[in-house]
């Protein structure tokens, strides 16, 4: 599908950043080279102490569709991006978040807003993403392009496949009315919110998928996902989803089930890490998360836990030695 001038609608293109100078500039560039061109582009910087504000302001005198948001006080990471979406304008019909750390290929707006204009029902358009060195988000079933909203959440829910999902923020793409729905689009403060986001928006719309590399994810131990991965905070942002919007998308025996088995998988995560030194903040984190959750920390499960990680290692010696290679590869090369 062609888009021309005239019938282009207006996409806001959303940036929230906090200390991202190193990386802003890129990320900026890929934005004002994208072939398509109708979009205004806010960036919201959450007080930032380095150069990361007058980055932005360079590139907001240079080009008047981006606009600098400066944040009055200091915000956690997730109100940040819902005080972005909040600056999206009233005109626009796509809202796309590209994150500070990361940048999107020159042809992304376009072929996501073609996909969303050939295809009404989509509220959602996901991309192949370049992670690293890695693309994510593989499992789609080329040629299809449109996915039943309900279909993706259960596949997601059920495939108990890491790896596949929707998507990240800089690789998806919104629907402006979907977003507007909700005072806050992102409907917690977990850094799994844009999941959750999306569990809730696909239950009245379709998900679009675009067969092509068309963004890009800067990967290393400073951005949340890296912090988020080495606490586990996923763990409880996945079973809070499973509670929140599990029903809407699963039978009840299915829902036990899976919940059934990330706690039973949260345990064992747990129980790996008794006899490692942790700070305290750890256990009070996870100790917290799950009385929230309403499943409390139980030593028993978790010592069955242990014990059956323990019962694997001895049945399968020869894959807890490559695991503990590869790990003493990765302390020696750090």
């Amino acid at each position: 599908m062609t888009l021309n001038s005239e019938t282009a609608p207006l996409v806001t293109v959303l940036t929230p950043v906090y200390n991202g100078a190193a990386y802003l500039a890129e990320c900026i560039e890929s934005v004002l080279n994208q072939t398509y061109t109708n979009f205004e582009y806010v960036i919201v910087n959450n007080r930032s102490t380095d150069e990361t504000l007058r980055v932005a302001q360079e590139y907001a005198a240079r080009d008047p569709r981006i606009r600098v948001h400066d944040n009055e006080t200091f915000v956690p990471v997730i109100e940040n991006h819902n005080i972005a979406f909040g600056l999206m304008s009233p005109q626009a019909k796509y809202c796309k978040v590209v994150s500070g750390d990361d940048f999107i290929f020159p042809s992304c707006i376009e072929r996501q807003v073609a996909l969303a204009e050939q295809h009404p029902s989509v509220g959602l358009v996901g991309c192949y993403q370049l992670s690293g060195s890695v693309i994510r988000w593989q499992g789609f079933r080329y040629p299809k392009a449109v996915v039943r909203g309900a279909e993706l959440c259960r596949d997601v829910f059920l495939r108990r496949d890491p790896s596949f999902g929707f998507g990240s923020p800089t690789s998806l793409m919104y629907r402006a009315d979907l977003v507007r729905r909700q005072r806050d689009f992102y409907p917690d403060p977990s850094p799994h919110s844009d999941t959750s986001a999306c569990f809730r928006m696909l239950r009245d719309a379709d998900f679009g998928f675009v067969y092509e590399v068309l963004s890009y994810e800067r990967v290393h131990d400073e951005t949340q996902s890296w912090a988020s991965a080495g606490l586990n905070r996923y763990a409880s942002a996945y079973i809070n989803d499973l509670k929140r919007y599990g029903p809407w998308y699963l039978s009840e025996s299915e829902l036990q089930q899976r919940t059934h088995e990330e706690v039973a998988d949260y345990d064992r995560f747990l129980a790996a890490n008794v006899g490692r030194w942790r700070d305290p903040k750890f256990w009070n984190y996870h100790r917290d998360r799950r009385q929230e959750l309403g499943i409390p920390i139980r030593l028993g499960a978790v010592l069955r836990a242990g014990a059956a990680n323990a019962v694997r290692h001895l049945l399968n010696p020869e894959r807890t030695f490559r695991k503990l290679a590869g790990r003493a590869g990765r302390t020696a090369a750090a």
